[in-house]
């Protein structure tokens, strides 16, 4: 008999679907405590840090830097358990969840998905296109390109060559700059000691964005800064234009434009994540579980949202709901917690109220941009340093933290990394 038992207090099964951001610090928010039982279950077994995913794709970091697995993590709280496995189906009425491999009940359901890539219904770009959106994504994209350039080093035709060199980014937010400067970088510092046969093929870097500006939601002086500093990198910025379509390894602009490419990175849009049982009228723009003040999905009980896929709209700076960043899912997830505790003890919920600390955005070497409250604007080595600085501490643990710092240390001195493996996992039905 547990002491739960002997206390003659029955915890709440709370089910957590999505070990992101929110996820996780609600989960270690109600830690080791007797009043909930909790289940979070995800598709991967490990937890990592997406903002972080870019350096996975460059091979400017290990993917174990980023990632750490939940039972792990977990393993010194009796109340947290994980359950591998993917959400197929939802019925709110008997709360209960199935799963691709079971089905558990649930006294609390908490929706942490996230979000996935929008190709907005483009079937061309959705299926020729490199996403940028989990572990799996970036390691895909770190072999694509690699194994791309080896074969432009014996390809004798100019134009082939030059294809499966140009690369195309589309989207100009935060990962779409972090990639397109972290390629410029690698362009001029790397790739010509490790691949001289390469050097003036004349292939290019491109940034397409569909708006005035790259960074929309920065500052004004951030746009400028990103802008010209991409600029001098050459990387070659197309804004007020948008990708049509992806084929026969032509990227099709909005303007009618052409470019000759095998390689398309798509960061340009992202949608939630719907699932079957959840009624239609819960799901607001993009996808997203429309939520009341305290994270609750109207229209369903006993079913609550956080960070990206959920949409509160009580804020008045937030009337299209809260960014979808992981400031956001992190507050989120600590709120809820707190609030489950007072729900639990008859006390009543606090509203949600997002605490903006800034965004940041990274360039190159030497080279990022910084916008914190109160109009303060940073950019340069100093905005750098702070990216640097805030992305270290916000990983999971110590050890990432170290091996993320010596990887970022060797970098630095030695303007390289030596990362770039071609590494082709072998699919779970392949035979030996």
């Amino acid at each position: 008999m547990t002491n739960t038992q002997v206390q003659g207090r029955i915890p709440k099964r709370l089910v957590i679907i999505g070990g992101g951001f929110g996820g996780v610090n609600l989960a270690l928010k109600l830690k080791n405590d007797p009043d909930f039982h909790i289940t979070l279950v995800d598709k991967n077994n490990y937890n990592f840090f997406p903002p972080l995913i870019y350096q996975v794709a460059t091979g400017f970091l290990e993917n174990s830097n980023i990632s750490y697995p939940f039972r792990k993590l977990f393993r010194d709280y009796s109340n947290i358990h994980f359950r591998l496995g993917e959400l197929e189906k939802v019925n709110p009425a008997a709360h209960t969840i199935q799963l691709n491999n079971g089905e558990i009940d649930y006294d609390i359901l908490v929706f942490s998905t996230g979000a996935k890539s929008n190709y907005f219904g483009m079937e061309n770009i959705s299926r020729n296109a490199i996403p940028m959106k989990n572990v799996d994504d970036a390691l895909n994209m770190r072999n694509t390109l690699l194994q791309r350039l080896e074969l432009a080093t014996i390809t004798p035709d100019p134009a082939e060559r030059k294809k499966l060199l140009t690369i195309v980014v589309a989207g100009g937010g935060p990962t779409g700059v972090e990639v397109s400067g972290m390629l410029a970088d690698l362009r001029r510092h790397s790739f010509p000691k490790d691949y001289p046969e390469l050097i003036g093929t004349g292939a290019n870097i491109y940034l397409v964005d569909g708006g005035e500006h790259l960074l929309a939601p920065m500052s004004a002086a951030s746009q400028k800064d990103t802008f010209d500093a991409l600029n001098k990198m050459g990387v070659i910025i197309k804004l007020k234009t948008q990708v049509k379509d992806f084929v026969n390894d032509r990227v099709e602009l909005s303007t009618g434009e052409v470019i000759e490419t095998r390689n398309l990175i798509w960061t340009a849009g992202v949608t939630a994540m719907a699932f079957e049982g959840m009624p239609a009228a819960s799901y607001g723009r993009a996808k997203r579980l429309i939520c009341d003040p305290f994270n609750k999905v109207t229209g369903v009980e006993d079913i609550f949202a956080i960070g990206d896929t959920a949409m509160q709209t009580h804020e008045a700076e937030y009337p299209n709901g809260h960014p979808q960043l992981a400031q956001v899912s992190i507050q989120q997830g600590k709120a809820l917690g707190a609030n489950l505790k007072d729900m639990g003890e008859g006390k009543p919920m606090k509203p949600f109220h997002y605490k903006d600390l800034g965004t940041m955005a990274i360039i190159g070497r030497n080279k990022a941009v910084c916008d914190l409250p109160h109009n303060i604007h940073f950019k340069g080595f100093i905005a750098w340093f702070m990216w640097l600085f805030v992305h270290l501490i916000s990983l999971i643990n110590y050890r990432n933290r170290l091996k993320t710092l010596y990887n970022w240390t060797v970098a630095y001195l030695n303007k390289d990394q030596s990362l770039r493996f071609i590494v082709r996992p072998k699919h779970p039905d392949e035979k030996p």
